[in-house]
């Protein structure tokens, strides 16, 4: 994600410090005690301006919902849209470093909303979607665990699609239209401005299922 600098991003990002876990590995294993009512703890990888992050909390307010952002121009944003959502917090880092921040089994489920493509084969390894990521996954999720996929990019929604069950994520709600017959669920920013241009949505679900790895 390119975004302008702010030039008063530090001072924004001192107003909303309470919504920053600056050191997430310190956490790891403990981050229901930032929440004890919580019955789940979803993250949000990518969460960019937090809009689809604010939605959900607000909907779903028995769930911790974690964002994961690593453009803090961006982050400043979505923490400041969630000032006053009790079950949100963020990270600003990097989805490879998912196995640092929670501990085996901690996370219920992921959502990928509008990952960045990376075209090319030279560049599938940074796909979100891609083996190398799904196995960082892994190491976090609960058993049955979901990741929620949704993207406007038919190569790399064909990409997932084939990705995902070679590493043990068994495929259900599969679409290439989601919003054909009207808008479903919370939209993120990306997905409000592409469904105006009457841009189709993909979207699946991948719950992990057990697996090893074969050499």
């Amino acid at each position: 994600m390119r975004m302008r600098k702010k030039k008063n991003l530090v001072p924004r990002m001192e107003r909303c410090s309470a919504k920053l876990v600056p050191d997430p590995a310190a956490r790891r294993g403990h981050w229901r005690d930032l929440y004890p009512s919580a019955r789940a703890l979803w993250l949000e990888l990518g969460c960019g301006k937090g809009r689809f992050t604010a939605g959900v909390a607000a909907a779903e307010p028995d769930t911790l919902f974690v964002g994961v952002e690593v453009v803090r121009e961006a982050l400043v944003v979505a923490m400041e849209r969630c000032l006053e959502l009790p079950n949100v917090v963020f990270i600003s880092g990097n989805a490879d470093a998912l196995p640092l921040y929670f501990a085996p089994g901690e996370v219920d489920g992921l959502y990928l909303n509008f990952s960045d493509p990376w075209p090319g084969n030279r560049h599938a390894k940074r796909r979100l979607t891609h083996g190398g990521f799904l196995k960082r996954y892994r190491e976090v999720l609960k058993d049955g665990g979901e990741i929620r996929f949704k993207t406007d990019n038919v190569d790399l929604f064909d990409f997932s699609l084939s990705e995902l069950p070679r590493y043990g994520f068994a495929l259900s709600e599969v679409t290439r239209d989601l919003h054909a017959d009207g808008p479903v669920g919370i939209m993120t920013d990306y997905e409000e401005k592409f469904h105006a241009q009457g841009k189709p949505i993909c979207r699946l679900v991948g719950t992990m299922e057990p697996w090893e790895e074969t050499p």
